[in-house]
């Protein structure tokens, strides 16, 4: 999925960049001072603790910026669960310097992007047995979206707005400015074009009536109780899809997903999720 995902340009782009970050004006100086030139290893990539892995493509593309003559064998998918362990996920050949240059970028990448994929696969398992889906939010690292969008992916659940550009949300500050529910669909409906899904929030049932009436893709029922997206549910009677948020996580999520609104996003999925630990080790013969 990762190649497909990510724009080529943009992937090399973002990998460009966090290498320059770490490298800074004189390279890794500790590998230049201790490795002699054209000494060859071969590492694993090793999985420490239970969880989903995803980013093993963009690790790869650390490696081979860095050194395009390393060889990067990944030996699960992303998406995959893996038991802890030390599972390898993947096995790296090469020169020993380019291996250990690109080691901490190519973890930064991968331990980030499992993290979010085993948190968001918790929350997928939790609500497999309703028709719910789970998706994400805006809510993530500055410059770091496209990714993290991508682990949510990788552990099952789909993908909200990317940005401010791709659909409409009318948030309740949009509703204020504007000078209501009616107003502000209409309008957006106009400016958008039959092209562009328009979802609107609200914070009442009686609100919701008026996107009902008003006509709207989705509705974002925000911090919402129970019994009142139970309610929602009934109004909606599939006229407007449903998206629940707020106060959603592990512990909330379930019962949430049982009322029957259609989507639930989080937030957490993205901006709370600890890392996964791998750790990069030299095989010795």
């Amino acid at each position: 999925m990762a190649m497909s995902f990510f724009n080529p340009i943009y992937l090399e782009n973002s990998v460009r960049a966090a290498l320059d970050e770490d490298l800074g004006r004189a390279g890794d100086i500790t590998t230049l001072a201790t490795i002699p030139q054209g000494r060859m290893a071969t590492a694993v990539l090793a999985v420490r603790k239970p969880g989903t892995v995803a980013g093993l493509p963009v690790a790869e593309a650390v490696f081979r910026l860095i050194d395009p003559s390393v060889t990067f064998e990944a030996l699960v998918e992303d998406g995959t669960a893996v038991p802890g362990n030390r599972t390898p996920v993947a096995r790296i050949s090469g020169d020993a310097r380019s291996i250990l240059t690109a080691e901490r970028v190519a973890l930064n990448y991968i331990c980030r992007l499992s993290g979010i994929a085993t948190l968001t696969a918790k929350y997928v398992a939790l609500v497999a047995h309703t028709n719910a889906n789970i998706c994400c939010t805006r809510k993530t690292t500055p410059g770091f979206r496209a990714f993290e969008k991508y682990a949510v992916r990788c552990g099952g659940a789909m993908n909200h707005r990317f940005g401010l550009d791709d659909a409409v949300l009318i948030k309740d500050n949009h509703i204020a400015v504007c000078g209501g529910i009616r107003e502000a669909l209409r309008a957006a409906k106009a400016y958008a074009g039959h092209l562009v899904k328009v979802e609107i929030e609200v914070d009442t049932l009686d609100q919701l009536r008026e996107v009902v009436d008003e006509g709207a893709d989705f509705c974002l029922i925000d911090n919402m109780s129970l019994d009142q997206m139970r309610e929602a549910v009934k109004i909606a009677a599939g006229r407007v899809k449903l998206e629940a948020s707020g106060g959603v996580n592990e512990t909330t999520v379930k019962a949430i997903a049982e009322t029957g609104v259609d989507l639930i996003s989080s937030g957490a999925l993205t901006h709370s999720a600890p890392i996964l630990d791998l750790g990069l080790d030299i095989e010795i013969a």
